[in-house]
């Protein structure tokens, strides 16, 4: 079963897949899948192997208001990534940097999971959202890059206070400052 979830979710997306398409694939009852899974988002996440539930870390997030967004961004992400899950979300990262399928299932998570909650938040067009979203992306796997693959000092040792007094205010801009990308608002 997480074999067809994972087949499913790279060729279809978090969205486009169904839990009915999945047992299809894996040749079983829909109801085999409900039962070991529960939900479509509970298997998403034990097809990824997410080392965290993004459900159950958003609210903390969200809570500071819009404001604050780029800095709970990066606090919570450093946490998560200096934490016990550190291993998991390299071996995941890792793999989609060599595996175009694998790559497919991160960008799904990140999208699906993840940045959608937090640009839903933003007072900014429909239009605009993916794109605010792309780019906090693009700066938090940048960061996963340097400070736990690469391990380029001084961001490989710097303290949480100090990555977020650092990065914190360029997704804070891509949240909810002016962006200059397609689609995504003035100057596009």
């Amino acid at each position: 079963m997480l074999a067809a979830a994972r087949a499913t979710f790279a060729e279809r997306g978090f969205d486009g897949a169904t839990i009915r398409s999945i047992a299809a694939v894996a040749g079983v009852d829909p109801a085999l899948v409900h039962h070991y899974f529960g939900t479509k988002d509970a298997l998403f996440l034990a097809a990824v192997e997410a080392p965290v539930d993004p459900e159950e870390l958003l609210p903390e997030v969200l809570a500071g208001g819009t404001a604050e967004l780029g800095a709970n961004v990066v606090r919570l992400f450093l946490r998560v990534w200096d934490g016990p899950t550190q291993a998991a979300g390299l071996a995941i990262f890792r793999s989609a940097v060599r595996n175009e399928w694998s790559a497919r299932l991160l960008r799904e998570f990140l999208v699906s999971r993840v940045m959608r909650r937090v640009v839903a938040t933003l007072d900014v067009p429909p239009a605009e959202r993916e794109a605010r979203g792309a780019l906090v992306a693009s700066q938090l796997a940048g960061l996963v890059m340097a400070r736990y693959v690469l391990r380029i000092e001084p961001l490989a040792t710097a303290s949480v206070d100090a990555l977020v007094a650092a990065v914190g205010p360029t997704l804070q801009r891509y949240l909810t400052g002016e962006v200059a990308l397609d689609g995504a608002g003035p100057g596009s």
